[in-house]
């Protein structure tokens, strides 16, 4: 492995992973300011951004911020430092917060309005006989459940739990004397935020603060209100956890996490016209300086708008929903192992279902030949099925172990619940390795068979989640090829005890040996590019924020290496500039489902190699995690690897182009068929599904309608 050459590495190549996270934001947000696209599935991009905003917050500027409390001053590899990373975050965060409220208001609303959709937006604008109806409401729903607090010498300022909405006022009593009084309520989020007020023939909407705030003198009832206004803040809520330090790493979670209800105030958003006495207390109390208050014109936490998405009688401005279709491989009465010993199965969600997955793991968990299974566990649905099989093997006498990842961002209480119930079933339980997360997704099952022990193996590039598999594109490999039954095993033993195999058959793992192995491949394609000989690299991943791996793509492309990469959000790689990456293309999908899947090609010299895995290209991916990435070792399902890329290379419908100056344009696709690359994958996987249906019942005379485009 070579040295990094130094001139590849100057600050002025890289762009800040925070302002580079941000334009993903705003590539979001461009999907909700198209016309083009249905109304409500513009809703849904508008509350996207809106909740990524809240992450980043809590997150990734809670930290610059604990790096500037600590004296912290070494820049980023953009030359940027943490003090310095703030005030630009400031300034294109308060420019995508007033475009994001000047689409809900100026653009979102009114189309609502005329599809027959009205939202109140202040109480004050409710017909008569709607504000007798929010009365109503109120006294029989909401004033029961709030507790009004005053705030005075023997009533200290209350606690403001994190992305909690209230409302402050100020309030007097109705004789004139004494003086003016802080008041606040907090809005219950136990209570529907959207309620559907049903006494005008048009469908109208109030939120729940608007009904509260109408009626605050029933909670001061000898008070007058002189001024009262929502807010919310966002408190710092990355947790720092020594776990050499910490006995019991669930329990140490455990206390951790409700201190994220009373972390540093990062963020207070606020109306626009505030009254200036409410927020000078509420500066004070809450010790925030002006560049983190976000006045806003509209509603607060605009996440309220995935709500809004699952009203109903509104299908028609929305996307037709897209049912996962069943993998080929499984349209038999085999059962799933003998389907699995025929060849590798690769699975392409959500184009193709999750199902096989589950079924998997609860085939394995009734089947008397199974002797163990072994699996990770990232981040779970809320009723999950697979964790469900996992208890009920248990049960079954099999021995079944699983590592819980106990450190998965803001999923730890859900983790933490699932490790005691599978504990309680009799699973040998892991709460992940000191220092790491184990962000790998991997199943092993051990099966017991007529010619002796066979190890059948589940590796994804996404998490075991029924639910997001859905909404997610990620890929799946069924194998039972025995080296990587080896290594699969191998990764296990590593995990529940200290055990480094000698060597690996196939399997690729972080920390230890990833990081090389990338290196590796990419300075083999520069290589061969200096000597003439075919090369190529086709990267799809999440995010691309990892020095070396840039300046090693840079120097590539100066060997001449064609490198097209397909980035969804954070790039920190320059793309065109002369000298440096002109053979370097980046694209970023944003379309109905998130892309997830990471997938890597390598043309090798006419060899090509494909891999896939849990990894991205950043450092704590490949420094900090225990992380998978495997290969596709059968011709036929590399070709079905490649086809995913090209397609996606393709999309002139959703692709966003990253320029040199870091920002991102459309595709122009004037005088070209339109490639949407989502729904070329969900006509093709009906396509697939039918065609073997056909060929089980011939008489089969239905007609196939294709998948259509939003455009």
């Amino acid at each position: 492995m070579a040295e990094i050459d130094a001139r590849f590495v100057q600050p002025e190549n890289f762009v800040n992973r925070e302002l580079s996270w941000l334009e993903f934001d705003y590539r979001i947000l461009e999907e909700a300011r198209d016309k083009t696209i249905p109304l409500f599935e513009r809703l849904k991009f508008l509350s996207i951004t809106a909740s990524n905003l809240d992450e980043f917050f809590m997150v990734r500027v809670a930290s610059l911020k604990d790096m500037v409390h600590a004296g912290y001053t070494k820049p980023d590899m953009a030359g940027l430092k943490p003090e310095e990373q703030l005030v630009k975050i400031g300034e294109k965060t308060h420019d995508l917060v007033n475009l994001q409220y000047s689409t809900y208001t100026r653009s979102l609303v009114p189309a609502l309005k005329q599809n027959g959709l009205r939202i109140v937006g202040k109480h004050e604008d409710l017909t008569e006989a709607e504000g007798a109806w929010v009365d109503k409401f109120f006294q029989d729903n909401v004033y029961p459940v709030l507790t009004p607090m005053a705030v005075d010498s023997s009533r200290p300022f209350p606690l403001i739990y994190n992305k909690s909405l209230n409302i402050a006022a100020l309030i007097r009593k109705k004789d004139g004397e004494g003086e003016i009084d802080f008041a606040m309520v907090r809005v219950p989020a136990v209570l529907p935020r959207i309620v559907e007020i049903p006494v005008s023939e048009e469908r109208v909407v109030i939120l729940l603060e608007e009904i509260i705030e109408r009626n605050l003198p029933a909670l001061f009832s000898n008070c007058d209100i002189i001024a009262a206004h929502p807010f919310r803040i966002m408190r710092n809520a990355d947790l720092s956890i020594d776990e050499e330090e910490a006995e019991d790493l669930l329990k140490e979670i455990e206390k951790l996490l409700k201190r994220r209800q009373w972390g540093e105030a990062i963020r207070l958003e606020i109306e626009d016209n505030t009254d200036k006495r409410i927020l000078k207390r509420l500066k004070k109390e809450l010790k925030i300086q002006n560049p983190d208050i976000y006045q806003v014109n509209g509603p607060l936490d605009l996440t309220f708008l995935m709500k809004m998405y699952g009203l109903p009688d509104f299908d028609h401005l929305k996307v037709k929903p897209y049912h996962p279709q069943p993998n080929p491989a499984f349209m038999n009465d085999d059962d799933i192992f003998a389907n699995i010993r025929k060849g590798d199965i690769l699975l392409h969600h959500p184009y193709e279902s999750f199902d096989p997955v589950v079924k998997f793991i609860q085939t394995a968990a009734r089947d008397p030949e199974v002797l163990a299974i072994k699996q990770t566990l990232y981040r779970v649905s809320g009723n999950s099925p697979i964790v469900a099989a996992l208890a009920a093997a248990a049960d079954n006498g099999k021995q079944v172990s699983v590592l819980v990842e106990l450190k998965a961002r803001f999923d730890e209480e859900n983790n933490i619940n699932w490790a005691k119930m599978l504990e309680k079933a009799g699973c040998h339980v892991i709460y992940g390795l000191v220092g790491l997360k184990t962000h790998s997704k991997i199943t092993l099952v051990v099966r017991r068979e007529e010619d002796g022990i066979r190890r059948y193996v589940h590796l994804g590039t996404g998490n075991y989640n029924d639910s997001t598999a859905k909404l997610y594109t990620d890929c799946g490999l069924l194998t039972c090829h025995p080296q990587i039954g080896e290594d699969a095993t191998a990764v296990f033993n590593m995990l529940s005890g200290y055990s480094e195999p000698l060597h690996w058959n196939h399997l690729v793992v972080a920390p230890i040996w990833l990081r090389k192995r990338f290196i590796r491949l990419i300075e083999r394609e520069a290589h061969h590019a200096s000597t003439g000989r075919p090369a190529r690299i086709i990267a799809k991943v999440n995010s691309l924020c990892d020095r070396d791996i840039i300046a090693k793509l840079y120097e590539a492309s100066c060997a001449g290496v064609k490198i097209d990469l397909i980035v969804r959000g954070i790039c920190g790689l320059r793309a065109g500039v002369p000298g440096l990456s002109e053979n370097i293309t980046v694209r970023s999908i944003v379309g109905n489902f998130l892309e997830h899947c990471r997938i890597f090609y390598f043309e090798n010299n006419g060899m090509p190699e494909y891999y896939m895995g849990s990894a991205d290209w950043m450092p704590r991916n490949l420094d900090r995690r225990v992380e998978i990435v495997f290969p596709i070792l059968d011709v036929e399902l590399q070709q079905k690897a490649m086809h995913i890329l090209e397609v996606q290379l393709e999309d002139n419908l959703k692709a966003h182009i990253l320029q040199p100056d870091g920002s991102y344009v459309k595709v122009d696709r004037r005088g070209k068929m339109p490639v949407g690359a989502q729904d070329t994958f969900c006509g093709e996987a009906v396509l697939a599904a039918k065609k073997v249906e056909d060929l089980q019942d011939p008489v089969n005379t239905r007609v196939f309608v294709p998948v259509e485009s939003p455009n």
